[in-house]
C-alpha cells in the first residue's frame, strides 16, 4: 500500500457553526459514514498558518518565546504567523512574519514540512518552511509595531541538534517548532538537497 495523505472529502448531510470568532470558527458536520450511517464531528475552523525554521551560516536556530493563553505556557516557538492575507503566496506570507515577529529576512527558502496540528478537532494546517542566508532586516525596513503577547518576545539563537536535543526531552512542545526543527535536522543530512522548493503546491 502507497504510504501517502489522499485528499477525500464524505458527504455531508448537515452543518451547524456554534461560534464566529476573530480568526477562528466552531462547527458541527454531520458526516455520511461508508457503511451509510452518519456521525457528527465537531471541529475548529482555522485559515492556516505558516512557521519558519530560519537557519543561520553556522546551523543555529532561530526561537521566539510567547505566552500562549490556552496552554498557560510560555513556549519556544518559531516565527510564525496566520494566513490572513487572502491570495498571498504561502512563502510571501512567512518572509512577512519572519520579519514581523523576528526582525530577519532571507535570501534562501524552501519548503520543508507540512502539518495538521490537529486533525482530530480542526482543520487547521501549517506549512513550515526553511529559510537560509539569513540576515537581520534594515532598520528602516524595521517598522512592524508589535502588540498583546509579542510585545518583548525574548528570541535566541541555539545549535540544531541543540534544538533537536531539547525537543525530544519535552522542554519544546510547540507542534510547528517540534515538527520544523526534527525536519530540518532530518534534511541538513544530505545538506537539503531533498527539500521541495518553496512555492511547492499543497496536496
Amino acid at each position: 500500500m502507497n504510504v501517502e495523505d489522499i485528499k477525500e472529502s464524505w458527504e455531508i448531510s448537515g452543518s451547524q457553526e456554534h461560534f464566529s470568532g476573530r480568526v477562528i470558527s466552531v462547527r458541527t458536520d454531520e458526516v455520511r459514514m461508508p457503511d451509510g450511517s452518519a456521525a457528527k464531528r465537531d471541529y475548529v475552523v482555522h485559515p492556516g498558518a505558516v512557521a519558519v525554521v530560519a537557519l543561520d551560516a553556522d546551523e543555529r536556530v532561530l526561537l521566539i518565546r510567547q505566552y500562549r493563553h490556552p496552554a498557560r505556557h510560555l513556549l519556544w516557538e518559531l516565527p510564525a504567523g496566520i494566513r490572513d492575507v487572502p491570495g498571498e503566496p504561502l512563502v510571501d506570507c512567512a518572509a512577512r512574519e519572519l520579519a514581523e515577529e523576528a526582525s530577519y529576512r532571507a535570501a534562501t527558502w524552501h519548503t520543508l514540512v507540512d502539518v495538521y496540528t490537529s486533525p482530530g478537532m480542526s482543520d487547521e494546517r501549517i506549512r513550515v518552511f526553511l529559510a537560509r542566508d539569513v540576515e537581520p532586516l534594515p532598520e528602516d525596513e524595521d517598522d512592524f509595531v508589535r502588540k498583546d503577547e509579542e510585545i518583548d518576545m525574548p528570541a535566541i539563537w541555539i545549535p540544531l541538534s541543540e534544538a533537536v536535543e531539547k525537543a525530544l526531552a519535552g522542554m519544546i512542545h510547540n507542534s510547528p517548532a517540534v515538527a520544523g526543527i526534527l525536519a530540518a535536522y532530518a534534511a541538513s543530512a544530505d545538506g537539503f538537497k531533498g527539500l521541495r522548493p518553496a512555492d511547492a503546491p499543497e496536496a
